[in-house]
C-alpha cells in the first residue's frame, strides 16, 4: 500500500468519523441542522435517533478503513471503499442531493483507483 493510497484511505475514514460526530452529536444543534439542511429544530429532534443510527454506521465504515490501514490489507480497503461509494451513490440518489455524491463517493472512488494502481 503506497503512502498516497494510505493518505486517501485515511481521508475517507476521517470524513466518516466526522459524519459520525455530526449525526450522533450535532444533529439537533445549529451546525448539524445547517450541515444537513434540515427543515427545523423540531424535525431534527424528531429524527435524532435515526441520525444517530446513521452516524454509527458511518463510524463502522471509518473503523473498517482504519483497520485496513493498520493491517495494510488492500482487500479490506477495497471492500470498505466500495461500501462508502455505494452509500454515497444511494444517499445522493435517494435524497436528490448531488452534494452527497461529491462529498462521500468521489473521495472513495479516488482512493479505490489508487488501491488498484498500487496493487
Amino acid at each position: 500500500m503506497t503512502l498516497v493510497t494510505t493518505i486517501l484511505i485515511a481521508f475517507v475514514a476521517l470524513e466518516h468519523f466526522y459524519f459520525l460526530f455530526l449525526e450522533m452529536f450535532m444533529w439537533t444543534k445549529p451546525k448539524g441542522i445547517k450541515a444537513f439542511g434540515l427543515k427545523s429544530k423540531q424535525f431534527a429532534e424528531e429524527t435524532k435517533v435515526l441520525a444517530a443510527n446513521q452516524g454509527l454506521y458511518n463510524g463502522f465504515l471509518a473503523a473498517g478503513l482504519i483497520l485496513s490501514i493498520i493491517q495494510k490489507d488492500l482487500k479490506i480497503s477495497i471492500f470498505f471503499l466500495v461500501c462508502v461509494t455505494i452509500a454515497g451513490i444511494y444517499g445522493s440518489y435517494s435524497t436528490k442531493q448531488i452534494k452527497l455524491f461529491y462529498v462521500q463517493a468521489i473521495p472513495a472512488i479516488i482512493a479505490l483507483i489508487f488501491c488498484f494502481i498500487s496493487n
